[in-house]
Formats: structure tokens, C-alpha cells, sequence
């Protein structure tokens, strides 16, 4: 199994951590949520800047980035979801790309979001400057209407991989019980004959149980809301460390 590391944390081993994306509107509800983290027991926070209302002032995004980390000093994951994967603010891919660029520059994140089905060469730029600023990447893809098949699904993580993921995700909405399976046999598969890390999450109440079952199954990261969910499906933190440590495979 291949690990990464990033800070104190070993992804793709033992518990899967647990992240908690953080969805203020401004500066103060937002540094207000990084405040409440810090009483929660959690290993990671994502800043999704996409709900953040100044988002288009990149100088406002900087100065936002170094007021958090007066507060919080554990792995941050930075997050632009675009519009097409379900995020809230709509960015030309151009300026979606150069706000990458400034947060990876600006040494204030440790982990970075970059979608897979963006313009190739960009896409590539950004992963070959975020490692050269020893960042790791979240390679992703969500579907927020189907689950493809397992097949497809395995394709688009590996080709994450060959992009220069250091971490492959994929979130799908499941239509029925057989789509959660054909999420976990996948996930199960990348485990087994890949054996790099990824995160996989299938959506909704019908996919509640993926978010908790990656130790199994092989997912090594579970997105948890802190008060707002950010996706469909998301449990509270405090539950979804409970089972963890339940379910803990010794």
C-alpha cells in the first residue's frame, strides 16, 4: 500500500481521517468555524473558498488564508469546487486555475483540490507547481446525477494517479442499493490491485454507509460536517468519529 504523508498525517493507513470542509460566507464566519474545529476532534479541515463572498478578490483570499492560520495548525486542504461538480460560485476555468496557483504560492495550505476534468495542460502546470512547493494534490471528480459503473470508476482514479494525484477522489450519487456496491467494489479493487490512496464516497442517505466503512473497503479519508453540510449525505464529526473508532480494525 502507498502512503502519503502531509504533516503529522499518514493517509492510506489505519483509520481513514476524518475532514471537516468549512462553508462561511465571510471572513468572520468563517475564522468563527475555524474556532469551533478546534474543539472538535477532527484531522483535517477544507476550506471551501468557493462559498467565500469575495472569492474573486485574490489579495482578500490571501489575507484569509494567513487569519486561519493564526487559529488552525493542522493539515489544510484548499478547495475550489467548480459550479459543473457542484460548488456555488461560478469562475472561468482560466482565473479557477490562477487562484490555484495563488494559494499553492502563497505557502499557507498544505493540501490542494484540483479538479480532474479541467483543461489538460493546466491541469498539469498546477500539479507540477504544487509539488514543487511540497504540496500534496486531491485529484477529483464528482457526480452529483448517477453512479457509473465500476469499471469507469476505476478508470477515472488511476487516471488521476497517471495526472500526478497524490491522492485520488471520486464522489457519485447513488440511484439504489447496487450503486453503493459498485462504489465500494471499485474503491475495494484500487485497494487490492493498486494500492494507492484514494477517497471515495458514494452520496445521499443511500450511500451513508461509505462514508463510514473505508478502513474495509479502502478509502483513507471521510469528509464530516462540523454544523453545515457541504455535500449530500455528510454526518456530524462527532458521529462518524464514534464509529470509526467502533468499527477500527485491530
Amino acid at each position: 500500500m502507498k502512503t502519503i504523508q502531509c504533516k503529522n498525517l499518514i493517509f492510506n493507513s489505519g483509520l481513514p481521517k476524518i475532514c471537516i470542509p468549512l462553508t462561511g460566507k465571510n471572513i468572520t464566519s468563517i475564522l468563527d468555524e475555524f474556532n469551533d474545529l478546534n474543539q472538535v476532534d477532527q484531522d483535517l479541515a477544507e476550506l471551501r473558498i468557493d462559498f467565500y463572498e469575495d472569492v474573486d478578490d485574490f489579495s482578500k483570499v490571501v489575507d484569509l488564508l494567513k487569519k486561519i492560520r493564526e487559529i488552525y495548525f493542522k493539515p489544510l486542504l484548499f478547495t475550489f469546487r467548480t459550479k459543473k461538480e457542484g460548488g456555488v460560485h461560478d469562475m472561468s476555468e482560466e482565473n479557477y486555475f490562477e487562484l490555484i496557483h495563488m494559494a499553492t504560492d502563497s505557502g499557507l495550505i498544505d493540501m490542494v483540490d484540483i479538479e480532474l476534468f479541467s483543461h489538460e495542460e493546466s491541469l498539469r502546470k498546477a500539479v507540477a507547481f504544487a509539488h514543487e512547493k511540497h504540496i500534496k494534490v486531491v485529484m477529483s471528480n464528482h457526480d452529483f446525477h448517477k453512479t457509473p459503473d465500476k469499471d469507469e470508476i476505476i478508470k477515472r482514479l488511476v487516471k488521476m494517479q497517471e495526472n500526478g494525484a497524490d491522492i485520488s477522489k471520486i464522489a457519485v450519487m447513488p440511484t439504489c442499493d447496487e450503486d453503493v456496491l459498485e462504489l465500494l467494489s471499485a474503491t475495494m479493487e484500487i485497494k487490492n490491485k493498486y494500492g494507492f490512496p484514494c477517497i471515495t464516497m458514494s452520496m445521499g442517505r443511500l450511500g451513508a454507509i461509505t462514508r463510514l466503512s473505508g478502513e474495509l473497503f479502502g478509502s483513507c479519508m471521510t469528509f464530516a460536517a462540523l454544523k453545515n453540510t457541504s455535500a449530500p449525505g455528510q454526518i456530524s464529526a462527532v458521529k462518524v468519529k464514534e464509529v470509526l473508532d467502533l468499527l477500527h480494525l485491530e
